[in-house]
């Protein structure tokens, strides 16, 4: 089967914004040079141009890119909860270590030390990632809860601060068990997290007789 009309663009696109990531993660923003990306991609500096422009938009695509990964992998690890069986905590549980998961993804923690440090430089950054993922993610846990508390399986009245609640309980610890980013947090203390987090959240949140 011949590739698709534009595929090869496509792909070359992705292996400059992977390069991109590394680099500017390695060398941090100022000292990143474009030539390095390119050869990082396999591809001449002049496609990185033609690509993006210059190295500021190439910095901003790249941070677009993998927010928009980000979703999607947080977005997965709640999807479960829209149909969540007998076992609420286990259910719950589960959940949990899948959104720890996603926090304590190697591409995750490099991304947040790269915003850390170009923050500054880059403001508006902050307000991509704040709408692009946390936003998004915190009303699509906010919306699964809400349905749990209408079939009166926990009792809330503000569904979006439960959903805060429940995500600090769950991400609040892997500051300083992972050294920030540092390292790695094992299967177990994940799981040990989770089902502290649930715990605790739902005997704040649990039915009132």
């Amino acid at each position: 089967m011949s590739p698709q009309p534009g595929r090869g663009r496509i792909d070359k696109r992705k292996d400059i914004l992977d390069a991109a990531f590394s680099v500017f993660t390695r060398e941090g923003y100022p000292q990143a040079r474009v030539d390095q990306i390119a050869a990082e991609a396999g591809v001449a500096k002049a496609t990185v141009y033609s690509h993006f422009g210059d190295k500021e938009t190439l910095f901003r695509q790249t941070i677009a890119a993998l927010s928009e990964r980000a979703l999607a992998r947080n977005l997965a690890a709640i999807a479960p909860l829209a149909a969540a069986g007998d076992d609420l905590p286990a259910a719950l549980t589960d959940v949990g270590i899948h959104l720890i998961d996603c926090y304590c993804d190697p591409h995750s923690w490099a991304l947040r030390r790269l915003l850390y440090a170009e923050i500054p430089q880059f403001p508006d950054l902050l307000e991509l990632t704040q709408t692009g993922v946390a936003e998004p993610v915190a009303q699509a846990l906010a919306d699964r809860l809400a349905r749990l508390a209408v079939e009166g399986r926990i009792d809330l009245s503000d569904p979006a601060l439960a959903a805060e609640h429940l995500t600090a309980l769950l991400t609040g610890p892997l500051e300083a068990r992972s050294r920030f980013g540092t390292r790695r947090v094992s299967r177990l203390e994940r799981k040990a997290i989770a089902e502290s987090a649930v715990t605790t959240f739902l005997s704040a949140f649990a039915p009132r007789p």
